[in-house]
Parts: C-alpha cells; structure tokens; sequence
C-alpha cells in the first residue's frame, strides 16, 4: 500500500510539472510511515519527501504539485486519508 501511495503520487507530481513546463529529470519519493501497535495494523503516520531535480525548477511548481496531488489527484492518497 505505501509503495503505490509513492507511485502515484510520484506519477502525478511529475505530470504536472511537466504541463506546467518545467524540465523534470527525476521525481524521487522517500516514504516513511508509522503503524498502529494493535491489529488492523493500519498507517497512522506517513511522511513523503519528495526530491525532484532537473534544470531551473520552480520551488512553488513542485510545491503546487505535491499539494495537487495529494488533495485532488492520488487516489491512493485520497483513499488512506479517508480510511
């Protein structure tokens, strides 16, 4: 389940980069998570730090997308938040 949150959210980061014109060369996401200690052992915690690189990238791109994405567009995203 975390791993295709980080593929998701890591396909829509990089797609809208990539509409808002910025030269993209690699969209890294770094998935850290905390479990409950009691069964169903479901994610209570997760961070996502995502490192994107390319030429002149745009602070307030990336953080435009990473925000898109994880309100509008992963519907993983959108399925652990409201779970």
């Amino acid at each position: 389940i975390l791993l295709g949150l980080g593929g998701c959210a890591s396909y829509d980061v990089v797609a809208i980069l990539q509409k808002s014109r910025q030269a993209v060369t690699d969209v890294r996401c770094e998935l850290t998570a905390q479990r409950a200690e009691t069964v169903p052992a479901v994610y209570t915690d997760i961070h996502m730090h995502f490192v994107v690189t390319g030429q002149d990238i745009k602070d307030k791109q990336v953080e435009k997308a990473i925000h898109l994405s994880a309100e509008k567009y992963c519907s993983a995203s959108r399925m652990l938040v409201q779970g």
